[in-house]
């Protein structure tokens, strides 16, 4: 006997009345439900579509659904029936209860969803129009986030483990806050009845108001870049540079990308294809803070999941952040071979190849590339194998076969050096004017880098080429044939039909925010050209750059999640055609680099508005004032940390232990020196010993196109395709400052993440991976701010072995003969 529902007229999504047959639904290798759980399951979730029982008729579409959604002739799949015997009899199968069916995987119209089968697994198809984004909640919960955000992570940011607190974090914390808001504040209507009538109250926090919060939250959780030219010009050339100088600085490179990301929505939003993995660790968490959801049997929903996990990563980091900081960087080599210069080049996570080295540190693993549970599992192995490639083959053997005097430096460092291995001086090649002076550098002598140093900056060169080239081959076709026309109907997913009832951004508002901004800049370059040195032209050849490198950046980022770094590029052109002037150089990477890095942000944004159907505009609204108010924020906080901390920065004056060692301004300072101060014509060109580096320009050019023809020659092998030669050879372009643990860590959870509970536990994995992240990242940033707070703040610490994060002293010592260096055996 088949048990079923009764047969009746339904409507379904193509406004046909049929008849269907007495069946339950189910989903491909989904668990079905025993029979009473049916019921429970249904009644239990009014959220999720409308309420019924077995043996009722009801409709197939919910009433806040939008009739031309999904309109086609395609026919509504066959149903299949099931018997009583069946439905009760599998243990398997009685795991989960069965969900209504406008949360089926398949989606809502006619059968529809992502051709992503993460975002099919992930991203509700379906919208509720009535629900209100932009309200009183959302302003205040929003403002009070992003200024929080933008704080923390500018505090945290010269620490020597620059901990970044992301918007996962306001998103776990604004929930009881905006169920208080909306169970105190008066629901009165003020001016009812007239155009300007407004509620400080619309009713329950729902989903969306909690989206437009976490929109401005990601804007005070993303860096501000600009920051670095001011601590550069104040720290480490102790020059002067005014506040309201500074100011606009910061402003206009910050919201140049408006511009850039209102050019490139059409390519980089809209697009199925374009998927930007890590979103879909927001979304998963929206949906276990506001869908309400059964208990599978045996198993947890994911707000239990949630809590439990974010409180395990919330007790647990108290020991690597403050009672047992080795657990950052566990080198096993160096403990066993202690006195070994050899041993500690090798096995040393934070100064060496970190051959074995592993963090059991959540912010060690996450800090510099991300959460490796949001990265998809080929865009890890090729991380995974660009940093084989490059420490542990290509760095070793420049090492040891002593290449550019190699063994003179450390192996890994991001200092400069004199040709005898000492710290080079750059204060004495500095005139009064803040130029390069030429007789005190041929008396200095030229300047040397590290190894790794020096392949980094090759890397990065074979980066910029290989990401024009993949994109111009892998993506060419789908670029000019968008390009031509708009999107088709046939081409669009169900998430870009469902975004097509609200009003769009228009395109002259992006043109407006891009021309008064390269107006503004241009005004502020030339009117204090003593402060800034960077030329008018300068600014536009910036512009150029930036509108270039968004779109081939963008593709590489909203499918595998890494950005490749291009800051390498604008650093050569400006320093080849204008040397000697180290803010121009700085600050001419930034417009040209920001720019479009904050661009992409936007556009990532953008995304994740269309994956939780937000308005647009009010999409818009919230990145405008959320960037503005970031950035102040931002300013206010590293000014207040450099008038007050002494000697920031400054490794050689700061106490032993210090956590204030700024390890990205350093690097940032020493690009400054080598693009700006010095030009790269004296280092990579005619004059410099490193211009052989610059044949790996035509390496990443030819890259992509060896696995292209691979892909053409063997199409039958899919795996070919996923080889992406940018991400690939841009492994490492976060190292410096990151170091070899980040990424041996980062790369094992990958691995156990997106190859393994992806491919054998996919159940667990569409559940579960993407709050797993969230609560890592939650429960470490709220213990972070605890630590620093109740003990950092009071100066308390710990004495003993387990406090050195390495434990490898001599990682940075020389190996070549007679060359002296404090704490470093002489070879």
């Amino acid at each position: 006997m088949y048990f079923a529902l009764k047969t009746g007229k339904v409507h379904s999504l193509f406004r046909k009345e049929a008849k269907i047959p007495l069946v339950l639904w189910w989903a491909p290798r989904r668990p079905i439900p025993a029979v009473d759980q049916v019921n429970r399951a249904a009644n239990d979730s009014p959220r999720d579509g409308p309420r019924f029982h077995l043996g009722d008729s009801f409709p197939l579409r919910a009433e806040s659904e939008s009739a031309d959604v999904g309109d086609d002739d395609e026919p509504w799949p066959r149903p299949r029936a099931m018997k009583i015997s069946q439905l009760r009899s599998s243990s398997r199968r009685r795991s989960e209860l069965m969900v209504p069916l406008r949360r089926r995987r398949r989606g809502l119209a006619g059968g529809e969803s992502s051709p992503i089968e993460q975002v099919a697994l992930t991203v509700p198809a379906g919208d509720d129009p009535s629900l209100p984004s932009v309200t009183f909640r959302t302003f205040v919960l929003g403002t009070l986030a992003c200024c929080l955000l933008s704080f923390l992570n500018q505090f945290f940011w010269y620490r020597r483990e620059p901990l970044s607190v992301t918007s996962i974090s306001a998103q776990v914390a604004v929930v009881p806050l905006g169920h208080l808001m909306a169970g105190v504040i008066t629901k009165r209507v003020f001016f009812e009845g007239s155009k300007w009538q407004f509620t400080l109250n619309p009713g329950p926090f729902n989903v969306k108001e909690h989206v437009l919060i976490t929109i401005f939250a990601n804007s005070g959780a993303a860096s501000v870049y600009a920051i670095h030219i001011i601590s550069v010009v104040k720290i480490f050339y102790r020059k002067e540079m005014s506040f309201p100088v500074a100011l606009v600085v910061v402003l206009t490179t910050q919201v140049l990308g408006f511009g850039w990301a209102g050019l490139f929505r059409r390519y980089l939003v809209e697009p199925a294809a374009m998927w930007w993995p890590q979103n879909l660790v927001q979304v998963s968490l929206f949906r276990a803070l506001h869908e309400k959801e059964p208990r599978p049997k045996g198993g947890l929903t994911r707000n239990h999941f949630f809590l439990i996990a974010f409180i395990c990563s919330f007790s647990y980091y108290v020991f690597p952040g403050y009672l047992f900081p080795m657990l950052t960087s566990l080198s096993w080599i160096c403990w066993i071979f202690p006195a070994s210069v050899f041993a500690h080049q090798l096995g040393s996570g934070l100064h060496g190849l970190g051959i074995g080295a592993i963090g059991l540190d959540w912010s060690s693993i996450s800090s510099y590339l991300g959460s490796p549970l949001a990265s998809p599992w080929f865009a890890t192995a090729n991380i995974a194998v660009g940093f084989a490639l490059v420490v542990y083959v290509i760095t070793p053997i420049a090492y040891w076969l002593n290449i550019y005097s190699s063994r003179t430096f450390p192996i890994f460092s991001d200092s400069l050096f004199t040709s005898s291995g000492q710290k080079y001086n750059i204060a004495t090649i500095i005139d009064e004017h803040f130029h390069l002076d030429a007789e005190a550098y041929e008396r200095e002598g030229p300047l040397y880098l590290s190894t790794f140093f020096a392949v980094y900056y090759g890397i990065s060169f074979a980066c910029l080429t290989a990401t024009v080239v993949h994109v111009f081959l892998f993506h060419g076709k789908e670029i000019w044939q968008l390009s031509k026309s708009a999107f088709s109907e046939k081409k669009m997913d169900i998430h870009t039909k469902l975004m097509r009832r609200y009003k769009q951004v228009p395109e002259w508002w992006f043109t407006c925010i891009l021309l008064v901004n390269i107006a503004a800049t241009i005004f502020t370059c030339q009117y204090f050209k003593d402060q800034l040195q960077l030329p008018w032209w300068g600014v536009l050849l910036a512009c150029a750059l930036a509108i270039f490198f968004t779109l081939p950046v963008g593709v590489i980022t909203a499918t595998t999640n890494q950005t490749p770094a291009l800051n390498v590029i604008t650093e050569f052109i400006i320093g080849f055609i204008y040397p000697g002037y180290p803010v121009a150089n700085i600050l001419f990477k930034v417009y040209g680099y920001i720019s479009m890095k904050q661009a992409i942000t936007f556009l990532q944004d953008f995304k994740l508005g269309h994956y939780m159907k937000i308005p647009p505009r009010a999409m818009f609204m919230a990145q405008v004032i959320g960037t503005i108010v970031a950035a102040l924020v931002h300013l206010g906080t590293a000014w207040w940390l450099m008038d007050t901390i002494p000697n920031i920065c400054d490794r050689e004056l700061l106490p032993a232990g210090s956590p204030w060692t700024c390890p990205g301004d350093h690097v940032f300072f020493d690009a400054s020196v080598i693009w700006g101060l010095i030009g790269p014509r004296r280092i990579f060109g005619d004059l410099g010993h490193y211009s052989a580096i610059n044949w790996f320009f035509l390496v990443g050019a030819i890259a992509p196109f060896i696995v292209w023809l691979a892909h053409k020659a063997f199409p039958d092998k899919e795996w070919i395709r996923l080889i992406t030669m940018p991400v690939l050879l841009g492994a490492t372009v976060q190292m410096p400052p990151a170091t070899a643990v980040n990424y041996t860590s980062w790369i094992i959870a990958g691995f156990l993440s997106g190859f393994i509970a992806y491919r054998y536990y996919r159940g667990w994995w569409s559940r579960h991976n993407y709050v797993l992240s969230g609560a890592l990242d939650a429960g470490l940033a709220f213990m972070a701010v605890l630590l620093y707070l109740c003990l950092g703040m009071e100066h308390v610490s710990l004495s003993w072995w387990g406090e050195d994060p390495d434990g490898c002293p001599l990682a940075s010592c020389p190996t070549a003969k007679g060359v002296v260096v404090v704490g470093c055996p002489v070879f």
